[in-house]
């Protein structure tokens, strides 16, 4: 599928205090590379980390900082800027300046060309955990996605990860290509980018299948590929229901989720999600379950260990793949393997009845990390090898390629 187009589109990008203004630099490269022209707007905290001259070198225009500017506003700066521009972008979105943009408060040039547009506004928060978690942040994000019409909000991130501080957790400024991607979307006519209309069911994480009442089978799937997925085919429009397992990741915007803990639970979670469009089974589930759970806590004995006895968990992707009439039109599943990915891949893709594989190598650093190696094979036997990327970055790149399938 092709991207689609940013020749002629004019991108304002307003770029906030904080340490993740570094990456603004590479998103004005990254636009300017995809046919956008750029102009800029530094706030006083941003001019702490990027210089002016950084700026007007990579977009080849002035860069606007001052309210108050003889040159800017002779032309009522603020007003033409605002204007211009076919998409705002805030990168970084501080909190201040989302505060400012929620409660209509207009004190610098940024906060008044907010005020002013009339063109929808993407942000890329990036703050400090905390901060992002605080009740009064949640709020004004809640209020300025739901704006409508000529308001209009979208978020693109905030990500996991470790930030500046050494903290971790949902926070950091998602990278330029998110970034460069969600532009493209919201700037897309629609062909081949949309999936309003369709529905979606997505599942995520591990499932945990207990042994008594402190122990259990489980593994290391964070869910964080998953939940990427969930959260990048909400933002081509579908409705999205997350089935997902314990972990410790927010639910992602415009998503439904619905908690469960064994492969028992999702299987009927998931039945309950039928009928839609859409089936994305990322989710790692247990093979097998104990057959008959401790209703104490297992105490050492002196014959040593206890023997557990194994019963087969439901297979989840096959039953959907062969629903029958409630079969979604798109059945994807995930191979994760350690030896020889294309084989076993392939072989699943047959087993299963799916109609794509997203297969990747877990034998390295894959399990909780940010980013992922994966090939997508197909049932007409052509495949894709997609280098190691974001998961966000895999997620968004599956949610257009579905999309394609269905224009």
């Amino acid at each position: 599928m092709s991207e689609a187009s940013l020749n002629t589109r004019r991108i304002l990008l307003i770029i906030g205090g904080g340490i993740a203004a570094y990456k603004s630099l590479e998103l004005i490269r990254l636009l300017r590379r995809a046919g956008a022209s750029v102009r800029t707007v530094l706030t006083s905290g941003g001019a702490e980390f990027v210089t002016p001259l950084s700026l007007a070198s990579l977009s080849g225009h002035p860069v606007h900082q001052a309210l108050f500017s003889p040159d800017d506003e002779t032309t009522m700066g603020h007003i033409e800027l605002s204007r211009w521009a076919d998409l705002v972008v805030v990168a970084p979105a501080t909190a201040g300046l989302m505060a400012k943009a929620a409660n209509g408060m207009a004190d610098d040039l940024a906060s008044t060309t907010l005020l002013a547009t009339d063109k929808r506004v993407l942000m890329a928060p990036a703050m400090n955990v905390r901060m992002w978690q605080h009740p009064a942040v949640q709020a004004n994000v809640a209020r300025l996605t739901g704006f409508n019409g000529l308001h209009q909000v979208s978020l693109v991130g905030p990500d996991d990860g470790e930030m500046a501080c050494g903290e971790f957790g949902p926070g950091r400024m998602a990278e330029p290509e998110a970034i460069l991607a969600s532009i493209r979307h919201l700037l897309s006519d629609g062909s081949g980018q949309s999936l309003a209309g369709r529905r979606a069911v997505v599942t995520a994480g591990p499932t945990f299948e207990p042994i008594d009442p402190v122990r259990g089978l489980t593994n290391r799937s964070s869910g964080k590929q998953g939940y990427a997925i969930a959260r990048a085919l909400a933002e081509l429009g579908a409705e999205v229901t997350l089935v997902s397992g314990p972990v410790a990741l927010p639910v992602p915007e415009g998503v439904h989720r619905v908690w469960i803990e064994t492969a028992v639970e999702m299987k009927a979670a998931v039945d309950a999600a039928l009928p839609v469009d859409i089936a994305v089974m990322s989710a790692a589930v247990a093979d097998w379950r104990v057959d008959g759970v401790a209703g104490g806590k297992i105490k050492k004995a002196p014959g040593g260990p206890p023997s557990l006895a194994l019963i087969e968990n439901p297979d989840i992707l096959a039953g959907v793949a062969a629903a029958g009439p409630r079969r979604p039109a798109l059945v994807i599943g995930f191979a994760a393997e350690t030896t020889e990915v294309e084989q076993n891949a392939r072989a699943k893709l047959s087993r299963k009845g799916c109609d794509w594989i997203l297969a990747n190598d877990v034998s390295g650093d894959v399990f909780g990390a940010d980013s992922n190696a994966v090939t997508l094979f197909r049932r007409d036997g052509t495949s894709e090898d997609w280098d190691r990327q974001s998961k966000v970055d895999v997620a968004r790149k599956l949610s257009a390629r579905i999309a394609a399938h269905f224009a």
